[in-house]
C-alpha cells in the first residue's frame, strides 16, 4: 500500500500500479496508463489499493474548505537540461 502518497502536496510522487500511473501535482493528480483488474486475489490486491490511492485524493479535496469550480491547467515547459 502506498501509505505515504500525499495528493497535492509535491510535484514529484509518482505511484505505479499495474499499467497505472498517479503523477502527484500541486494543482493535480494525474491518472494515466491501464489498469487489468483480473477476477482473483491478484485483481482484488490491485482493487484495494486503487480504491485507497483514490481515497487519499477525495480526502485532501474534500479536506479543503474553498474549492474553486474548475483551474486552468498549464501546458507543462521545457526546461534547460542542468545535467547538459
Amino acid at each position: 500500500m502506498h501509505h505515504h502518497f500525499k495528493p497535492f502536496e509535491n510535484e514529484a510522487d509518482v505511484i505505479r500500479l499495474g499499467g497505472l500511473e498517479l503523477e502527484n501535482r500541486l494543482d493535480r493528480v494525474s491518472l494515466s496508463g491501464e489498469l487489468v483488474l483480473t477476477k482473483d486475489l491478484a485483481g482484488l490486491a490491485l482493487a484495494k489499493e486503487l480504491q485507497s490511492l483514490i481515497g487519499q485524493v477525495l480526502k485532501a479535496l474534500e479536506a479543503q474548505s474553498q474549492l474553486p469550480q474548475s483551474i486552468e491547467i498549464q501546458p507543462a515547459q521545457t526546461v534547460k537540461n542542468p545535467f547538459a
